[in-house]
């Protein structure tokens, strides 16, 4: 990595977080150069933030080799646990449980490559910088921001400063960009220069979140392992979680403001955890719930991606990975174009694909976060044993009535669908059906980097969509499938353009995948 800033880049990307380093890897995957612009030196630590990782941004993963790293780096293990607790306090009694929790329980499961993966979102970020630095096509510049943007019909001059607005000798530079991708958060200086606004509601509800230190505390814990302990007492809602096998716990606190969570926060994690524990308090983070959405996500050559388009409560784990995913869909077009194979109209697509699954994610979450702890909570659940036993029946059917959905959400997770996209023909759009060739080998390790055509070998027109793919420049790999039904358009982000038995022109077929809109 050299901080070392070109004038010339085919993509500029401003943002390092996730969502800006995924959309660098996915035009690497491709062979595209870009350059990622991100203020911070280093990755910080101390707010875990995102800590639920999909089975599909896992598969995602996959594709760029990284699912193996991501894992090494988890604290917490897969096998670990796929259970959420509900209870009086971490230490206290259990009303409930969820198992199967986030897709963690699907290793080896024919329905996902990878299963979803517990994992701090600072520990992702880091793997993602270490594939940058290692890619031929990708560079990431650290301790610098994009302060100004201006586009034009030839490509986006961007003005690259230091955070505080200056260069380090003394004046800003300029890099020119045939696109940029603004990956730079809510406060999004790209959303802004392009005079796109958010449109939505924030939830009146404060949360606090803590990261705190407990030596000890894991081992009284009686309720095994979760990834998400709920604590249901009435005085002190929350929930609380574990983000190693060693020491360190997360928690939020639900209607905690910000005067009150700095004033004892010592206390809360007390009252949360039911018992007066020794804990070191290692990062706060007072926070209020965003239903937000972009009103456009660009302009013809300004694209916006993760928090710059959408922001949705935390409640279900799906913030992050909508990020991810718009990352591959928009860098697999880019780099489409940017390799002469596609129109540039392939990117008018990005929007109307991408959009509606923020808008769902959103309304789900925002589901999601109509029941919290203080609304389950019911006093006698901190009364008598007898007090305990008879408010534990109603309280443990409200939650699994509410909460399931949050926990169990694979129709959103892996059944999104482009389903009515520009580029999709018919009932297509949805993710390629997964299934395992072997232990090991999954369907989805055999699809080329471009388009691939999976054929029954008793079908007719693979040969034709081959040549058609030839003659179009389209790189298209053929894969030989005797469990396929007819024909499969698969497109470089496994989701299926076209399905049929016998194509009535290849070309045509082809032709709008790729975006040859007018």
């Amino acid at each position: 990595m050299t901080n070392e800033t070109p004038h010339r880049v085919p993509v500029l990307i401003a943002g390092g977080g996730p969502v800006g380093l995924a959309a660098a890897l996915e035009l690497a995957h491709h062979g595209v150069r870009s350059l990622v612009v991100e203020p911070r030196e280093e990755v910080s630590w101390l707010r875990p933030r995102a800590k639920t990782t999909s089975a599909r941004t896992m598969e995602l993963f996959r594709r760029w080799g990284l699912a193996g790293a991501v894992r090494e780096r988890a604290a917490l293990p897969v096998a670990w646990s796929d259970q959420a607790v509900f209870t009086t306090g971490l230490l206290g009694r259990e009303i409930t449980r969820f198992h199967g929790c986030f897709g963690l329980d699907l290793a080896g499961d024919d329905l996902v490559a990878e299963p979803g993966q517990q994992i701090p979102q600072p520990a992702v970020e880091q793997v993602l910088r270490e594939a940058v630095a290692r890619s031929r096509h990708a560079r990431l510049l650290t301790g610098r921001t994009v302060s100004a943007v201006q586009e034009d019909d030839d490509g986006v001059t961007a003005t690259v400063t230091a955070p505080d607005g200056t260069a380090p000798d003394g004046t800003a530079e300029q890099v020119r960009a045939a696109y940029l991708i603004g990956a730079d958060g809510a406060w999004s200086t790209v959303r802004e220069a392009i005079g796109v606004a958010y449109e939505g509601t924030a939830d009146a509800r404060p949360n606090f979140n803590i990261v705190f230190r407990a030596p000890g505390l894991a081992e009284r814990v009686p309720h095994g392992p979760a990834v998400h302990y709920w604590v249901l007492h009435p005085s002190r809602p929350g929930l609380v979680g574990r983000l190693d096998l060693r020491d360190t716990w997360w928690c939020i606190a639900q209607g905690v403001t910000e005067q009150e969570g700095g004033a004892d926060p010592l206390g809360i994690v007390r009252g949360l955890v039911g018992a007066d524990v020794d804990a070191e308090i290692v990062a706060t983070d007072p926070w209020k719930a965003k239903m937000l959405l972009a009103q456009r996500y660009g302009t013809r050559r300004t694209f916006l991606a993760g928090d710059a388009a959408h922001l949705n409560p935390p409640w279900g784990g799906h913030g992050f990975n909508t990020g991810i995913g718009d990352a591959v869909n928009l860098g697999w077009k880019l780099a489409a174009v940017l390799s002469g194979w596609a129109p540039e109209t392939l990117l008018r697509s990005y929007e109307p694909e991408r959009r509606p699954v923020a808008a769902r994610t959103i309304a789900e979450a925002a589901r999601n976060m109509a029941t919290l702890a203080p609304e389950l909570a019911d006093r006698r659940l901190a009364g008598t044993d007898a007090e305990f036993a008879a408010a534990r029946p109603a309280v443990a059917e409200a939650v699994q009535r509410t909460k399931d959905a949050e926990f169990h959400s694979l129709d959103l997770v892996l059944g999104y669908t482009y389903r009515g996209s520009p580029i999709v023909a018919g009932d297509a759009g949805g993710r390629l059906l997964h299934r395992w060739l072997a232990p090991g080998d999954s369907l989805y390790d055999r699809l080329g980097r471009g388009f691939t055509l999976i054929a029954n070998p008793s079908a007719t027109g693979a040969a034709a969509f081959a040549k058609a793919a030839a003659d179009l420049g389209v790189p298209l790999d053929v894969l030989d499938d005797p469990y396929t039904t007819g024909l499969r358009l698969v497109r470089p982000d496994q989701h299926v353009a076209w399905t049929g038995d016998v194509p009535a022109s290849p070309p045509d077929i082809l032709r709008r995948a790729v975006g040859h809109l007018d």
